[in-house]
């Protein structure tokens, strides 16, 4: 693990808050240690031990779609499970976002595509619609990691929390 800036859940809940992404409980200490910083932000989320941390990325993504082009920068910084996290979690955001575009256009505005950057080097047809997409990243990571986890229901799970949280909050 690189450790490219060392940070408590805590800290990074904190910044998450900071940007808007109410996704996690806690974090209510205001956390500038990231502002200016976005690849380090996706970096230390994508390090997290904490599996809560890891899956936040989703939301970011989908909150900020600008964060997008920072993706690149914190995947070099990266290594072995941090990285497939962060490759596999930025897909899952981008073929969420194209699931839930509508809904998400009348919740948080008209956001940007996030641009589809690890199709190729996930081995993934970019064929189907986004639930097709899912599937197959879901399929992929597993066998990527070597780990028996639900992930499309993790991807979704992460989603459905973030856009009920927004629900209730514009209600």
């Amino acid at each position: 693990m690189s450790r490219v800036l060392s940070a408590t859940g805590d800290q990074l809940a904190s910044a998450l808050h900071l940007l808007g992404v109410h996704f996690l409980m806690g974090g209510t200490n205001i956390e500038e240690s990231f502002h200016q910083k976005p690849a380090a932000l996706i970096a230390a989320l994508a390090e997290s031990p904490e599996a809560r941390l890891r899956l936040s990325l989703i939301p970011l993504f989908l909150e900020h779609p600008e964060f997008g082009a920072h993706v690149r920068s914190a995947v070099q910084i990266l290594e072995g499970t941090a990285r497939l996290t962060l490759q596999c979690y930025y897909s899952a955001a981008v073929f969420l976002q194209e699931k839930y575009r509508s809904r998400l256009n009348a919740l948080i505005g008209e956001k940007s595509s996030l641009p589809n950057l690890f199709s190729d080097e996930l081995k993934l047809k970019a064929i189907g619609g986004p639930d097709d997409k899912l599937s197959l990243l879901a399929q992929r990571h597993q066998a990527l990691s070597g780990e028996q986890v639900n992930w499309l229901g993790t991807y979704q799970h992460a989603a459905q929390v973030w856009l009920k949280g927004l629900e209730i909050q514009h209600s």
